[in-house]
């Protein structure tokens, strides 16, 4: 009798074989990759024992650098060199502030900008895998085998487009994404399971390129969101930035070279992370005109300059207690994320908003990976007893609706929703005899069409001709656990029906990732393929174009009519491959056919050339 091999669901069948499964914090300045071991939750070194791989990526002509080597070429090839690549993921030219400061060649491309660099046009998307790539050889080789699959974070206030192109850049890198999970939630995590915490905890997180808030209420393993807020703009680079434009105004520089602006960046960065424990910092470098510079900045400056920044991230977290309903005074503790927080008044601004010294246990750069870790581990179904005995109830950073007359948003699932979540809601047509009705999915706050972002377009036909206001057409949303949104329309009388699975439009297409990941795993053997076929076509396009020239002067003179016509035939069948398609073999063979039809033809006009070379020539004069 055979047997079936059963197993919990989510379970190994093999109870004691450990699925290989990792967190990633894909990080705008950082990133790193932690795993589970031994019920231990640690990150995942280099070779050289550094945790954080910088999020930066070089390209040459015949390599790509990933993290440190990429960061030291930075100010060397400012252009070809993509740091912070997080900010522009899902993004159009337009939403990028500042974007003619950078030293990158930005395109606006339809739905995301490109990027210009001397390996072509690269999307974000693109980039980000060359990073994710990175951590994932880092991982299996740490682990000794292939990953089943990987929890990778996000932002909290990522809209659906940011969402959709960091799954993308995971498929691309070849990673099996278990799931999306917001950054202060994995921090949360992290910090409610090593430390038993219980109570409403507010989770400050300001990165690199991005500041989340998020309240939490830890009780007895559940992991309830209570509300969510952020900025998607602020982050470590502005104030970065902010010392860049502080050096300029004390240089008497109006502008500077993109080789200039990143060395400013990289000098500001490191001043920016020297005055988290000093009074002061030395800022020193080297312009292009040969100038030397060597300022000092004082912890004082450095926080009048960027004071409204801190305030700027204050504002957010004010709007999430009111969203959830809690004074500050009643948030039991502040856990700290990202490397920014490290700041001296970033911690004070907090301090003195909270009432309460913020928690600083873990590594605030490290604490992300770690939580997404340990939620990897039970997706993998690793996880066993107590640890896999909590709850994570997530919630949607922004409200979803549809566009209704008058080019006003009508909410169906507001924001702060706990995910996964279902909600629909009725509507009718406008006019007398309406068959058919538009659908524009919508992901912002405010009330008008234009001031929110638009998600995606898809139209219901088949609705019976009623009179306006007759038909009844229900319209559902589904969010699941990685925040992403599908919508379905119905009409109830007929059931005419339509479903879009709501994936925004920046470039990418289902059919590009495939050929994109089949580039990945064979571009090898890919690119030398193409490059036989590329050479076949160059040489079979000369020869077509000198049997023609030769026919014209010699054809009717040389050969008989029959010959004439072999040649021909076989030149258009030739040509006709030039035209078709990309058949290397085929091409091989037709061009072989042309070369041997005009074999004979080739005698001939050699003869024919030299007889003509020879007329009127005596055989004395060649002798002499």
């Amino acid at each position: 009798m055979a047997l079936l091999q059963i197993a919990e669901p989510g379970r190994s069948a093999a109870p004691h074989q450990h699925r290989l499964a990792v967190g990633i914090d894909l990080g705008t300045t950082n990133s790193l990759v932690a795993t589970v071991s031994s019920g231990i939750a640690r990150v995942l070194g280099d070779a050289d024992g550094r945790m954080l791989l910088p999020s930066v990526v070089r390209y040459r002509d015949d390599a790509v650098d990933v993290g440190h080597s990429a960061q030291a070429a930075q100010v060397e090839d400012p252009r070809n060199t993509i740091v912070s690549v997080k900010r522009f993921m899902g993004r159009a030219l337009a939403d990028i502030e500042g974007a003619s400061t950078l030293p990158y060649a930005l395109l606006d491309t339809p739905g995301m900008l490109s990027l210009d660099t001397c390996r072509g046009v690269l999307s974000p998307v693109e980039v980000s895998a060359d990073i994710l790539r990175t951590l994932r050889s880092r991982a299996e080789g740490a682990l000794g085998g292939e990953l089943v699959g990987a929890v990778i974070t996000v932002p909290a206030y990522f809209d659906d487009a940011q969402r959709q192109a960091t799954k993308d850049a995971a498929r691309l890198a070849g990673i099996n994404v278990l799931r999306l999970l917001n950054e202060p939630t994995a921090a949360a995590i992290a910090y409610g399971l090593d430390n038993a915490a219980q109570g409403v905890f507010a989770i400050y997180d300001l990165g690199g390129g991005t500041f989340d808030i998020s309240i939490l209420k830890l009780s007895q393993g559940m992991f309830e969101v209570l509300s969510t807020a952020g900025d998607a703009s602020l982050g470590g680079d502005d104030f970065d930035h902010r010392i860049a434009d502080w050096l300029r105004a004390n240089l008497a520089l109006a502008a500077t070279s993109p080789g200039e602006t990143r060395m400013m960046l990289a000098r500001a960065r490191a001043a920016k992370e020297a005055l988290s424990s000093a009074p002061a910092a030395t800022l020193t470098g080297e312009l292009d005109d040969g100038r030397t510079f060597a300022l000092e900045l004082t912890r004082d400056t450095f926080e009048s300059i960027t004071a409204d920044l801190v305030t700027r991230s204050m504002t957010p977290v004010r709007r999430a207690l009111r969203d959830a309903g809690v004074a500050a005074d009643e948030v039991d503790g502040v856990v700290m994320v990202g490397g920014s927080t490290r700041m001296p008044q970033v911690r004070d601004a907090v301090r003195r908003l909270f009432q309460r010294e913020p928690l600083t246990d873990l590594d605030p750069d490290e604490v992300v990976a770690l939580g997404a870790a340990m939620q990897a581990n039970v997706l993998a179904g690793n996880a066993a007893g107590g640890d896999a005995d909590w709850l994570l109830l997530d919630v949607c950073p922004l409200s979803l609706g549809l566009e209704t007359m008058g080019g006003l948003v009508e909410k169906i699932i507001p924001r702060n929703t706990t995910i996964p979540a279902a909600r629909a809601q009725e509507f009718t047509t406008c006019k007398d005899g309406q068959t058919a009705m538009a659908v524009h999915v919508l992901q912002g706050e405010r009330e008008l069409v234009a001031d929110c972002r638009s998600l995606a377009r898809f139209e219901l036909r088949g609705i019976p001709p009623m009179v306006a206001g007759a038909p009844r057409i229900r319209v559902t949303f589904q969010i699941d656990a990685d925040g992403m949104l599908s919508v379905s329309a119905r009409e109830q009388t007929s059931g005419t029906a339509a479903h879009i699975e709501v994936k925004p439009s920046y470039g990418l297409s289902d059919n590009q990732i495939a050929d994109m990941l089949n580039d990945a795993s064979d571009k090898a053997d890919a690119d030398m393929a193409l490059r036989m076929l590329r050479e076949a076509q160059v040489d079979a396009r000369r020869l077509v174009d000198a049997t023609e020239a030769a026919l014209a002067q010699d054809g009717h003179d040389l050969l008989s009519k029959e010959e004439f016509n072999d040649i021909q035939t076989a030149m258009f069948a030739l040509s006709e491959e030039l035209e078709s398609g990309d058949d290397l073999p085929r091409l091989k063979r037709a061009t072989e056919a042309l070369n041997t039809a005009t074999t004979h033809f080739a005698g001939l006009r050699m003869d024919a050339g030299i007889r003509r070379a020879l007329s009127g020539t005596r055989i004395s004069e060649l002798q002499a």
